[in-house]
């Protein structure tokens, strides 16, 4: 059964596909996103693919992360008994070498299978919460996917004349040092829609640890499993004299609030607030170039928190009743 029969079926059907992809092996925010859009009726999920990490991140150092991110996706299945329901994928465990050769994967070939269907009407989107080392890899094997998804991504980093950077900043922002050449595909060579969300906007979703005590933890396997994954960041934080205080950043959920969530009528997430913009040129440091050519892409300024935050409350609830 799928763990989105929480509501009746007459009630809601799916109304877009999507293709999960994430490093599930790092940050956990990333498990946040995945339960919440499994326990989502309105979307049908065609892949989730485990992504690779930057070498030598301190989240998994190894050289396995892709396949050690196919493993966690793997665990939130078996918790929530959903073993064997989905098509779950190794991407590529390494980034790309340059801006023009594909890093073969099963991931890459399963994004070019979907987007080629033509018997089916539902959107597809291609949401990715990490690097874009898959989504690159599959446009560079076969540009025809680009008129026929949409890509959401969580990275980049702040837009200048939109947001000012947070103190202490690193100026080439974590999801886009993943895999910067993957980036430049992207934005610079593709005509693939985007919807992004960068630095300033991930960092509203902040989840109070009082929250997770009260309406995750409290919630069966899945909700203490969800907490325990951030739990153990907060306690490696303090053996590391590196405090992460009572809020911890659940980062690449808007991917569900972009998707699952959309309004009822003129279907878009009319609740969140983007402004468009020319697709920017990425450059070998990672900061935007202007360009006048770019195709107008979507950059979000403002996110309805409260919105995908009361809903995962609730879906983690109603799922644990369901039980």
């Amino acid at each position: 059964k799928k763990a989105g029969a929480l509501f009746s079926d007459s009630m809601v059907k799916p109304r877009m596909r999507v293709i999960i992809d994430n490093d599930f092996g790092g940050d956990p925010d990333g498990l946040f996103e995945l339960v919440q859009h499994l326990l989502s009726p309105s979307v049908e999920i065609r892949g989730i693919i485990g992504s690779h990490l930057r070498s030598g991140d301190g989240f998994d150092p190894s050289k396995e992360t892709a396949a050690h991110a196919k493993k966690k996706i793997e665990e939130v299945l078996s918790i929530m008994n959903l073993d064997k329901t989905y098509n779950v994928l190794q991407g590529s465990n390494f980034a790309l070498e340059n801006d023009s050769t594909a890093q073969p994967s099963d991931a890459a070939k399963a994004i070019i299978k979907e987007a080629m269907r033509d018997d089916t009407k539902l959107p597809l989107y291609v949401v990715c919460g990490a690097g874009l080392t898959d989504i690159a890899s599959a446009y560079l094997l076969e540009p025809k996917i680009a008129s026929r998804l949409i890509l959401i991504w969580i990275g980049g980093p702040e837009y200048p004349e939109l947001a000012t950077p947070p103190p202490g900043y690193t100026s080439l922002e974590y999801n886009l040092a993943i895999d910067l050449n993957a980036g430049q595909v992207i934005f610079n060579k593709s005509d693939i829609p985007i919807w992004q969300i960068p630095r300033n906007a991930y960092r509203q979703v902040m989840m109070p640890y009082s929250s997770l005590l009260q309406k995750v933890k409290t919630q069966g396997k899945i909700g203490e499993y969800l907490t325990n994954n951030i739990e153990r960041v907060m306690k490696m934080g303090i053996k590391y004299n590196f405090n992460v205080g009572e809020i911890y950043i659940v980062g690449d959920s808007p991917l569900v609030l972009l998707t699952a969530l959309q309004s009822s009528f003129e279907p878009d997430p009319s609740s969140s607030f983007y402004v468009l913009r020319p697709s920017p040129i990425i450059n070998s440091q990672g900061l935007y170039e202007v360009n006048h050519k770019g195709r107008n892409i979507r950059v979000y300024t403002q996110l309805d928190v409260q919105l995908l935050f009361e809903d995962l409350y609730a879906k983690l609830a109603l799922f644990n009743q369901s039980k």
